[in-house]
């Protein structure tokens, strides 16, 4: 056999939510809200979808490898210059190219406990050291001790803001100070997958608005945006690091369709909108249900909200006991929080079969 890095050899694969495909094959409940992925339950803008189609009869050629049409619009929209906006295959894949291009074999990053499994997959798989910090006693990030364990040989802060899978967010003033005490020579990762769901809050704070040389903004068009399935995101920074990391990156990506239905995103305001009011009646909805219910959960800036049960067994239960009622949730185990159980809010009939089969369960969930 051909041997393999003892890094890669140690990782475990990322396993994701169940699909409804494997839910169907396990139960086949009379219907199925699947609230686990945090994908967003309205859809998809038509404008998108119209013109993915139509970049579709322009399949046979590569798309453009600077992404020239998207980092305009992009820049068109935020107001942000478009020699600072770089696309890429998803987030997530913008963040593996940062990964890919920036650390010595000597270098580490830090993060906190639970946070985002993407990126500790792709710290681990580049062999580099990774330290990751508890999160505060209300699941947010400690950026005090995030900048206390900073070193000569810390590469990269990530912070996820808001947090996947808590939902909670670091604010203006947070950043503000952490950053005063961060130095040069360390790479500033900010996470904000979510940032539609948390723009509207005084509070917080949109780093990409910063234009701090060393922070890197993350975006994605999965969430907010309904194009998880096209994966592409992008990530804003200073003008350097976007013609490094253009040294780096593959070609050819994202793929033709991607860029095209991404713009036809960016031109539906009206969709996004749309987005940002479901998922805020729903959040409070869920509140509300889950207090009369006397339930532990933390409030959230993205479209989630974290349930906390007294133990793990609870949660276990929990999560299964819906799940045959069609109801796919997301337990926790893998960002270190076992007793914890994840809701992606949905639209009104999802939120009500959530309630239902809640009812249905109940009685039955007592600690164990």
């Amino acid at each position: 056999m051909i041997p393999v890095p003892k890094h890669i050899e140690q990782l475990k694969p990322y396993v994701a939510g169940k699909t409804i495909e494997e839910v169907v094959a396990q139960y086949n409940p009379p219907r199925i809200s699947k609230l686990a992925s945090n994908e967003n339950r309205l859809g998809c803008s038509q404008k998108a979808i119209d013109a993915a189609q139509q970049a579709v009869s322009t399949i046979m050629n590569y798309p453009d490898p600077a992404c020239t049409l998207l980092r305009q619009k992009i820049a068109e929209k935020t107001g942000i210059p478009a020699e600072r906006i770089l696309p890429g295959s998803g987030s997530e894949g913008v963040m593996q190219l940062i990964i890919k291009t920036y650390f010595e074999p000597h270098e580490h990053a830090l993060t906190a406990s639970a946070t985002f499994i993407g990126f500790l997959v792709l710290i681990n798989s580049r062999g580099v050291g990774l330290r990751q910090l508890p999160l505060t006693s209300d699941y947010r990030f400690d950026t005090e001790a995030l900048a206390d364990a900073i070193t000569a040989d810390t590469r990269m802060v990530y912070i996820a803001n808001p947090n996947n899978p808590t939902g909670t967010y670091i604010t203006k003033t947070e950043f503000e100070t952490f950053m005063a005490r961060v130095p040069e020579h360390v790479m500033v990762i900010m996470d904000e997958a979510y940032h539609e769901f948390a723009a509207g809050l005084d509070d917080y704070p949109d780093a990409a608005s910063y234009g701090y040389d060393n922070v890197i903004s993350l975006r994605t068009f999965s969430k907010a945006y309904g194009l998880a399935g096209y994966r592409i995101g992008y990530c804003v920074a200073h003008p350097d690091i976007i013609k490094t990391l253009m040294k780096v990156k593959l070609p050819f990506e994202p793929s033709l369709p991607a860029q095209y239905a991404a713009m036809g995103a960016l031109d539906d305001d009206d969709f996004l909108h749309r987005t940002q009011e479901m998922v805020a009646a729903a959040r409070n909805r869920l509140y509300r249900f889950l207090t009369e219910k006397e339930m532990q959960f933390v409030p959230s800036a993205s479209n989630s909200v974290m349930m906390v049960f007294d133990t793990e067994a609870q949660a276990v239960f929990f999560t299964e006991e819906m799940l045959k009622k069609g109801v796919i949730l997301r337990r926790l185990p893998g960002f270190g929080l076992a007793n914890c159980v994840r809701v992606t809010v949905g639209i009104d009939t999802e939120m009500e079969h959530f309630e239902q089969a809640f009812e249905a369960i109940y009685e039955n969930l007592n600690p164990a």
